[in-house]
């Protein structure tokens, strides 16, 4: 189902410098441009918008290694698992074309999406364009052995000797998976772990590993009508050095869905928003500890849609209030 799914709502809650918030070295590190833009107000990004002359999807490091990663990816729950039919693999590998012509690069997958691994495996293979993605999936299991057989599995679906990513799908048997992914990582079989939830009612338990483990990312939920992230894990992200991929970037669809008959507001054109679409990762972007939002699709069009809203400017603090206030949330 294209344009994700979710339901939950937060409270509207400014980001703050300082105790419980990001510091300002953190705030500026991480987000470069967008962290500017956030912190200086409308002129800076007014300005931005002057001198912007092209659509180059901007890049955020990722704390534990500085490697730079492209804002949008491309989630595959639902949008992915379609078979062996080919007139559907030829238009996700068209997706994936939009996506690696903007500059982008992520793709986000796990067991639990259908045949949605082998689909990204075989496409990517057959466009020659492994060398041009950055595969995550997940380990959705419990036991040692289990996990370590299903890893094997997604390897062997997705065509990868070792992945980008290996994330532990919604904090399933994290202890026991997390023992595994360290050695794995040491091995070179994957790159980098993190841990994963889409439900803001898991925020206590995600907060709790982050505050007791080493992670290279966290995925989670967060949105203009979904903010509940703002108040703990994005400030502790940033503050631990964890890379933060956001699923469910539209709310959960519904608020696309609700929004997408309206006119734009002339708001849009300051942050370069030609859709509602892009208005709404523009938002998830001008968070500073925010590195890439993935949201699914298996639709070229909605694919070309979601990376024009990867360069800047992003909605500074006044208008981000604003946007809140448009959509009702």
């Amino acid at each position: 189902m294209d344009r994700d799914l979710g339901r939950n709502r937060g409270e509207e809650r400014r980001l703050s410098f300082g105790p419980g918030g990001l510091t300002r070295a953190a705030f500026l590190r991480l987000s470069g441009g967008a962290a500017a833009a956030l912190a200086a107000g409308p002129a800076m990004a007014t300005a931005g918008a002057a001198t912007m002359d092209t659509r180059t999807m901007d890049k955020r490091p990722i704390p534990s290694t500085g490697e730079l990663l492209p804002v949008i990816g491309c989630g595959t729950w639902r949008t992915f698992d379609v078979g062996d039919s080919a007139e559907e693999r030829a238009q996700r590998a068209e997706v994936l074309r939009v996506l690696f012509e903007a500059g982008g690069s992520v793709i986000d997958s796990s067991p639990m999406y259908g045949s949605s691994e082998a689909v990204v495996g075989d496409v990517l293979a057959g466009m020659g364009a492994r060398d041009k993605a950055f595969l995550a999936t997940k380990v959705w299991t419990r036991g040692e052995t289990a996990g370590i057989e299903q890893m094997r599995e997604s390897l062997r679906l997705l065509r990868a000797e070792r992945i980008e990513l290996m994330q532990i799908h919604n904090l399933v048997d994290w202890r026991t998976h997390l023992a595994t992914l360290r050695g794995w990582k040491r091995e070179g079989r994957i790159r980098h772990l993190g841990i994963t939830h889409y439900h803001s009612g898991a925020h206590d338990e995600l907060e709790a590993v982050m505050r007791a483990e080493p992670l290279d990312f966290v995925q989670l939920n967060y949105a203009l009508n979904d903010r509940d992230a703002e108040r703990r894990l994005l400030p502790l992200a940033a503050e631990r050095g964890i890379a933060v991929l956001v699923n469910q970037p539209f709310g959960g669809g519904s608020l696309l869905r609700e929004l997408s008959p309206r006119p734009l507001p002339g708001w849009a054109a300051e942050i370069g928003a030609a859709s509602w679409a892009q208005a709404l990762l523009k938002f998830v972007l001008a968070h500073p500890a925010v590195t890439c939002a993935i949201p699914g699709t298996g639709r070229p069009r909605h694919m070309a849609d979601n990376v024009a809203a990867g360069s800047g400017p992003y909605p500074d603090a006044d208008l981000r209030r604003r946007m809140i206030a448009e959509a009702g949330a």
